[in-house]
């Protein structure tokens, strides 16, 4: 009997193993320091504050293309072993309205065919009094980030109320970082005071050597889960400071995962805004 187990993503879980999946990467694990952190946290902060964030319009959408990779595991119960699989690198793309109301993920193999809608598109959603509301921002959307203070204290109090899991509060806190700088066009103000809020969470490092799943090597801003031994890691140029992807590394073992094992890669591509539901930039019409 083998029981096989996906990580958990926001487009939802893979447990294919053999032709579908392929051994998970493993790489010495290098110690974090906080000597650095303010330092670094600075340059990453002065580099988002001098970028140049498109304004979506009403009707917009914010197009996040990634490039991504989870962990999918298995355990055989008749001779108790484990294998550690992760999915193969694989296209993610994913269009939100400003507002976070409407959207569609597309991730060939891991999605139905064609895609998924968001928010109230996605046929399965629960209108409230049997509609869905207008108007109304979902958290993380660029709406909600931009009404949020540009100030990395009071920043960090909303990260750490809207976050959810089963992971202590610190770790919930940084992971929600993580997940509004993959997949959200996030205001430049408000970006460098996120940078700034992180730097704050207790337990956070600097990493000097990382990789995106692009292959693309740089520092991270990185902490630690003392209760499963993962370290994310967010991962930026050396030279530009600009954020390329995210990178999860066990560093102690846990649950048959062993020590320098990569079980999550990502790397964000392209972010822009288009015109319409499954337009590409650029391309003119839609995918």
């Amino acid at each position: 009997a083998v029981f096989t187990v996906g990580a958990l993503t926001s487009g939802g879980t893979d447990g294919r193993t053999g032709a579908d999946a392929v051994a998970a990467p493993v790489v010495a694990v290098e110690e974090g320091s906080a000597i650095q952190l303010v330092a670094t946290v600075q340059r990453i902060a002065d580099a988002a504050s001098a970028q140049q964030v498109p304004e979506p319009k009403p009707g917009q959408y914010i197009y996040i293309n990634s490039k991504v990779s989870f962990l999918s595991s298995s355990h055989n119960f008749d001779t108790n072993e484990s294998r550690t699989w992760v999915q193969p690198l694989h296209q993610r793309e994913i269009w939100k309205s400003p507002d976070a109301r409407r959207g569609w993920l597309d991730e060939p193999g891991y999605q139905p065919k064609g895609g998924i809608g968001l928010g109230s598109d996605n046929p399965h959603s629960t209108p409230r009094n049997g509609k869905d509301i207008e108007g109304e921002a979902a958290p993380l959307s660029y709406v909600w980030l931009k009404a949020q203070p540009a100030d990395p204290q009071a920043l960090l109090k909303t990260v750490y109320a809207s976050a959810r899991g089963p992971r202590d509060r610190d770790q919930q806190a940084f992971e929600r970082v993580k997940e509004i700088i993959n997949e959200q066009l996030v205001p430049a103000p408000t970006a460098a005071a996120l940078y700034r809020a992180a730097a704050k969470i207790p337990g956070v490092v600097v990493v000097q050597n990382s990789q995106d799943a692009a292959g693309r090597t740089g520092l991270a801003l990185a902490r630690l889960d003392d209760r499963t031994g993962e370290r994310t890691e967010l991962v930026f140029d050396r030279t530009t400071f600009a954020y390329l992807g995210s990178r999860g590394v066990q560093v102690r073992e846990y649950d048959g995962v062993k020590p320098g094992t990569v079980v999550e890669r990502t790397a964000v591509l392209e972010r822009a805004v288009v015109d319409a539901q499954k337009m590409r930039p650029g391309s003119g019409g839609t995918a």
